[in-house]
């Protein structure tokens, strides 16, 4: 049985911040985590919550936190809720469109297949049918940067854009419920054609990121086995210790959130007090606190 040397010496304290991780320092699975404070926002129905949209590449798994709300989804199965309480676990496959109800204090972990996907692109929000048959106008209902070229509104915050974007979302996304009630699932196609032409550009640069991410730990798990099965203690020698540091301003939650994922989301909040920095993002469902991959850090 071969041993190779291993090095005890002091590890780097911190990966560059535009490195990749390699695949065996990857988060299990190469997979994403964020914890997720779900808007508390009033919608256009009446019901509290963020934005609906659609995952075409990546599945996603909820962990509840604490609070209490449901999850709404329409699919191949026509529309259905499901209830979120404490220690609940949900998680729902590419294609599953899906929007967040907070009945109060809704917070969850949220594990994302395929890390990067999402962050790069892969969330198609459920805007009305002309929103989304034009790529120029949905990346402007989309954005929750000052459109360039258009005055800006006095006193808009990234919170006012982000209110705007959901509710823009949740009244598109009512309609598409209401055509599946009439027609059955079948009406869900049409959005997702809007929703792939709107994304199949990118599909090149999520094949490159999986290839490096989910494939790569995929394909590293296979040479532990290969390892195992000739008694060569290799991967074993070479084991460590990674972790990602709590981000330095994150308040203590308070039940609420004031303010999934599109580019440009994941950029600081603003809370209304300048004294307070707030690191949370905007994302498309509440306030994200996240944990990417390329702040990681060997620890030991």
């Amino acid at each position: 049985m071969s041993t190779p040397q291993r090095d005890e010496h002091s590890v780097p304290s911190a990966a560059p911040a535009d490195a990749r991780v390699p695949a065996r320092a990857a988060f299990p699975g190469a997979t994403g985590l964020t914890v997720l404070e779900v808007y508390d926002w009033t919608a256009p129905d009446g019901l509290r919550g963020g934005s609906a949209h659609v995952h075409l590449a990546s599945t996603e798994g909820y962990l509840v936190l604490s609070g209490a709300g449901s999850l709404q989804t329409l699919s191949e199965r026509g529309y259905a809720v499901t209830p979120l309480r404490t220690g609940d676990c949900v998680w729902f496959t590419p294609g599953t469109i899906h929007r967040l109800v907070n009945d109060g204090g809704l917070r969850l972990a949220i594990v994302m297949q395929n890390a990067g996907l999402p962050e790069h692109g892969d969330a198609v929000l459920t805007f009305a049918p002309d929103i989304l048959a034009d790529r120029g106008r949905y990346a402007r209902a989309a954005s929750l940067d000052p459109v360039p070229g258009e005055p800006a509104v006095p006193g808009q915050t990234r919170a006012d854009r982000a209110r705007r974007r959901a509710s823009q979302a949740v009244a598109g996304y009512l309609q598409l419920r209401a055509q599946v009630a009439e027609r059955g699932p079948g009406a869900l196609e049409g959005f997702y054609a809007q929703a792939l032409r709107l994304v199949a550009a990118r599909a090149p640069d999520w094949r490159e990121r999986w290839q490096a991410g989910a494939r790569g730990t995929a394909e590293l798990t296979g040479e532990h086995l290969d390892n195992i099965a000739a008694e060569v203690t290799g991967h074993l020698a070479s084991a460590g210790v990674w972790g990602i540091a709590a981000p330095a301003s994150v308040p203590p939650y308070n039940g609420t959130a004031d303010g999934g994922n599109t580019p440009g989301d994941n950029a600081p909040g603003d809370n209304g007090d300048a004294g307070t920095p707030d690191t949370r993002a905007y994302g498309m469902c509440g306030r994200l606190t996240t944990y990417p991959a390329a702040r990681a850090a060997r620890l030991a």
